[in-house]
């Protein structure tokens, strides 16, 4: 049992030490086998409607990249345009702010601490904003340079469809033959806990994926029609980021409450900082209420807090690529845990001072000697 583990064990080190040294070379094919996993129910269907797989496989993907060279042609100029706009205003949003922050907040702080207060409060404003942007640029920075972009961008454009295309078509066959490696007194286990990891996977990604998009688009429409600045831009980054538990929701409702006040206030009435306000509200509120709990689900198994870890250290560790493998680890690692969880509260180990274990072993014990001695008498 330890050598299997140290095997297991060594394994996975290998494993993860082969992912961080060729995660630049990576991408697309972990792109292509995330693709062709998450299609693979669609080409299913397509099957038994009759289409044979080749040909399900060739329409599926076609399909796909059609939609996204389309959704990327509408939306990449759009919030290009927009970044720039925001990076070239930023500075004076931040000095409209501090300027607020003087007039109305102003005379309390210089009562409560004095007249340097007001200043360092003003200083450090303006050196928290600096330091969010430059962590923000910094991070974008690191998957960029940590997935090497722009070799990385034309392999996925290339390589990701050819290898999504040839797993697809070969999928059931490469399920069976790892099936068919299992020893077969462990398939059993083996199929439950692979079932449950993907349906973790796939209840998570598709159903965390739909509520980005129905997110995004409630957050920019919202913000759009109370005419907030950059108020598409900053829906399409909340709702990007939902797929991070809470990040999403509380990065749009503090990048449009400050932009909102450097906008709206003070020529304008409060009318419109509270719209956009409520437009976050209302956008919470669904999202815990109704959009979640139904296209999501409690039986993921995926706790907010191990998720956003998993995102952020597989983010940090191998780029871009850790993006990809982060929720399918995570779910993993989960399924395993509560599996053994469950097998230790089975076991003796557990139950190593229970009366009722302990006097059915001792029961389990006498029958066998007793069967053992009657066959002996024959």
């Amino acid at each position: 049992m330890r050598g299997r583990a140290m095997i297991g064990l060594v394994a996975l080190v290998g494993l993860a030490l082969l992912i961080y040294l060729l995660a630049d070379v990576l991408l697309p094919f972990v792109a292509g086998l995330a693709l062709a996993y998450l299609l693979d129910p669609i080409a299913d269907r397509l099957e038994r409607l009759g289409l044979g797989r080749l040909t399900a496989s060739l329409l599926i993907l076609a399909m796909f990249v059609i939609g996204l060279v389309v959704a990327l042609l509408l939306v990449v100029p759009l919030a290009a345009n927009q970044i720039s706009a925001l990076i070239a205003t930023l500075p004076g949003m931040v000095s409209r702010l501090q300027g607020i922050l003087a007039d109305r907040a102003g005379p309390l702080l210089q009562r409560v601490g004095g007249a340097d207060v007001l200043t360092d409060l003003q200083s450090q404003v303006g050196t928290l904003v600096g330091q969010g942007g430059t962590w923000f640029l910094a991070f974008l920075k690191s998957l960029w340079s940590g997935s090497q972009a722009l070799i990385s961008i034309a392999s996925l454009l290339v390589v990701t469809p050819v290898v999504a295309f040839y797993l697809l078509v070969d999928w059931d066959r490469m399920v069976a033959a790892v099936d068919g490696w299992v020893p077969p007194r462990h398939r059993p286990v083996v199929r439950r806990l692979g079932r449950e990891i993907d349906g973790a996977v796939t209840g998570f990604v598709r159903g965390q994926t739909l509520v980005c998009l129905i997110l995004g688009t409630f957050y920019a429409v919202g913000l759009f029609f109370v005419g907030l600045n950059f108020g598409v831009l900053i829906g399409l980054i909340a709702g990007f980021l939902t797929f991070i538990p809470y990040v999403g929701t509380l990065t749009g409702f503090l990048l449009s409450a400050g932009v909102a006040l450097a906008q709206f206030w003070p020529d304008s009435d409060w009318l419109h900082i509270g719209l956009t306000i409520g437009v976050f509200v209302v956008g919470q509120f669904l999202e815990g209420n109704i959009i979640s709990p139904k296209l999501v689900g409690e039986s993921v198994g995926l706790h907010p807090v191990w998720l956003m870890f998993a995102l952020l250290a597989f983010g940090s560790l191998f780029g871009f690529v850790g993006l990809l493998l982060a929720v399918p680890v995570a779910a993993s690692i989960g399924v395993l845990v509560r599996f053994a969880l469950e097998r230790y509260l089975q076991s003796p180990l557990y139950h190593a001072d229970s009366p009722v274990l302990l006097s059915k072993s001792v029961l389990s014990k006498s029958v066998l000697s007793e069967s053992v001695l009657s066959k002996s008498d024959r």
